[in-house]
Parts: C-alpha cells; sequence; structure tokens
C-alpha cells in the first residue's frame, strides 16, 4: 500500500513512522510512505500558504493555491483504488472498522491540515472522506495522519508477524484485552495470577475471556452492546453488575 501524506511539516512525523515496526515494513516494501510538503507548492514569494478568511473570524485558513497544486501532485503515478482523506475534527470518528475498511485501498493520501481549518474549494475538489481521530481539537493534522498510517499499517499482510497479533487485541476483538503478566511469577511482592501459570489452557482461556469482559465493563461498556456474548458471558456480566 502507498501512502501519501500531504502536510507542512513533515519532519514532525516523518521520524515515528521510519521507526519500529512500520520502519520495518517501509524497508521490506510492505508499505511506501511519501510527503509532500505543501509550502513546496505555493506561489507567493514568501511561499505563504495561509490567508485570512471571509466573513472574519479568528486565525488562518489554508488556501486553495497550493493545496490543489499539493494534491494533483501527490496523485501522480498512483495506479488501483486510491482515497483521499482530510484529517479534520469534523470528520467521521476513526476506529478499528475504519482502518479494516481503508486496509482494501492500494492508495491512501491524506491531508494534515492547519490553522483555523482548509479552503472548502480544495475540499470539494479532492477529498472522499474526512476523519476524525476524536472529540478534541490539535494544532495540527499530522499527529492524526500518523495514526490512521499507523493503525491501517498494522492490518496488512507481513506488517506484523500473525494476524492473531492483532485479532485478540483491545477493540479489535470486540472487547478490552486482558492484563498480561511476565517473569518473574513475583515482583516487588506482586503475584502473577496462578491460574495463568498452571499450564492449564482451557482454564487460561476462560480467565481471559473473564478478565476482557471486567476491563470492558468497566471502561467501555459500549462495547458489549456490539460483541456476541455466551450465556456464559451474560451470566459473568450479571455476576458483575450485581457488584456494583
Amino acid at each position: 500500500m502507498k501512502f501519501r501524506i500531504l502536510t507542512l511539516f513533515p519532519e514532525t512525523i516523518k521520524p515515528y513512522l521510519d521507526s519500529s515496526i512500520i520502519g520495518r515494513a517501509q524497508s521490506a516494501g510492505i508499505i511506501q510512505i511519501e510527503y509532500f510538503n505543501i509550502r513546496d507548492y505555493s506561489k507567493d514569494k514568501h511561499k505563504r500558504v495561509d490567508d485570512t478568511p471571509y466573513g472574519g473570524g479568528f486565525g488562518m485558513v489554508m488556501a486553495p493555491q497550493p493545496l490543489y497544486d499539493c494534491f494533483k501532485a501527490s496523485q501522480s503515478g498512483l495506479s488501483g483504488k486510491t482515497l483521499k482523506i482530510y484529517m479534520s475534527p469534523k470528520g467521521k470518528l476513526f476506529n478499528h472498522e475504519t482502518a479494516a475498511r481503508l486496509k482494501e485501498y492500494d492508495n491512501l493520501i491524506i491531508l494534515s491540515g492547519h490553522y483555523e481549518g482548509v479552503d472548502q474549494r480544495v475540499l470539494d475538489e479532492f477529498i472522499d472522506e474526512e476523519i476524525s481521530v476524536g472529540d478534541y481539537v490539535l494544532t495540527g493534522g499530522e499527529l492524526p495522519s500518523a495514526i490512521v498510517v499507523d493503525a491501517v499499517s498494522r492490518l496488512i499482510d507481513g506488517v506484523l508477524p500473525d494476524s492473531e497479533c492483532y485479532e485478540n487485541e483491545s477493540i479489535a476483538s470486540g472487547l478490552l484485552e486482558y492484563p498480561q503478566y511476565t517473569k518473574p511469577a513475583v515482583f516487588e511482592g506482586k503475584e502473577v495470577p496462578e491460574v495463568i501459570r498452571n499450564g492449564d489452557h482451557a482454564q487460561i482461556k476462560k480467565w481471559q475471556r473473564k478478565m476482557s469482559l471486567r476491563y470492558t465493563f468497566y471502561n467501555r461498556p459500549d462495547l458489549l452492546k456490539k460483541t456476541n456474548l455466551s450465556k456464559d458471558d451474560i451470566l459473568y456480566l450479571e455476576y458483575l453488575k450485581n457488584k456494583k
């Protein structure tokens, strides 16, 4: 998959995406990430990319000309299915299902906005979808862009060593993940639960399921409405409700 990120500050996210798992996926040729600096496409002699908004208001708005030319350049040489995204607090909320859907594209072009927004004519001309990473406002779209690239990339075959690496995780499985422990069995007086040390895999699976239900019940009860629950799951959740 090819990711092309349109940004004023590529240096803020490139080090992150060039490191660890995403960096190795690039080195292996599984994904490709390119950065298009919007300022490079400005025809203003001072390389300005913003201007005051019509109708008044606080702050500046990203002007259309640099973005138009940057978008045209970013689409060059691409083949296959392409989706053009604008990272915006006005967009639809990004989640695991969105990441799984975006994975099916060959190319994602992602616009990282700045200032008070982007001239609407640019969005009308180029953008297929607006996406938000949460109900808060950041100083720019670079971090949200990196989140989308990371979340989508790790679902692509070959990026992680096995699909189980993400299928049983929090959210992806439908529930929050159970707690994890490693050696030693006792640290600072705190002991790893005996049930996951005894080698009985059936009991371990049962414990992990209960812990996932417990964490989800207390921290993200909304997820339970979308999860397939067994009779044992329902009985355990009733137990937790009665304990409140």
